[in-house]
């Protein structure tokens, strides 16, 4: 599992997700030194597809998890059942920071400047259990990427979810079935028509 927190971690970040959740300022503090690293390694696959980590952006790994742990930080109230559940919203906060963040360096580039992305990593893994191969979403525009998913949540929120859970997250097939509570089969067909779909909006 890529979410690697330790055998007895699951449930004492339970127990420490519903505390924040209530408002609790040391939940909070002894929950971010426990999911840290996994956001860090969430930040970091989401920048490499990105192109941007380690080429001089400004925003960083350390920077990515620090503002997305900001907006999680202001869920209060939130009802936090697992750590799948947090890492999915984690995804949800880090696709928002990285949308904001392109759509600030258009604006500087007065339109231009398109922040593009590669899913090829993701497509490889599909292709490798699929019998059809299909040509893979590399260097798809991230802001095109996020209004194309905006449009699939309208039709179908949980492949929205499932994209944003395998780009934004990193996570692996079964990882995502945890995270939706559905099984692997099915996330992986979803996953096959979630592709299709978006390649073909992306292509228009």
């Amino acid at each position: 599992m890529t979410v690697d927190t330790p055998p007895n971690g699951a449930e004492e970040m339970t127990e420490l997700l519903r505390a924040w959740g209530a408002g609790d300022a040391a939940a909070s503090e002894a929950l971010a030194r426990l999911v840290y690293a996994e956001l860090r390694r969430q930040a970091r696959r989401a920048l490499r597809r990105e192109g941007r980590e380690g080429d001089g952006h400004t925003l960083q790994p350390t920077a990515l998890v620090h503002e997305a742990w900001l907006r999680l930080d202001v869920q209060h109230g939130a009802r936090w059942e697992s750590r799948a559940q947090f890492f999915a919203v984690a995804a949800q906060m880090m696709r928002r920071v990285l949308v904001d963040h392109a759509r600030g360096h258009r604006a500087l580039k007065r339109g231009g400047g398109a922040t593009q992305i590669t899913l090829g990593a993701l497509e490889s893994e599909s292709a490798a259990t699929s019998a059809r191969r299909e040509a893979p979403l590399d260097a798809v525009d991230l802001i095109a990427l996020d209004e194309a998913l905006a449009r699939l949540a309208t039709l179908d929120p949980q492949k929205a979810r499932l994209v944003e859970l395998r780009y934004f997250a990193g996570l692996s097939i079964p990882e995502a079935a945890e995270a939706l509570g559905v099984s692997t089969a099915t996330v992986g067909r979803e996953w096959m028509v979630a592709r299709m779909w978006l390649r073909r909006e992306l292509d228009r």
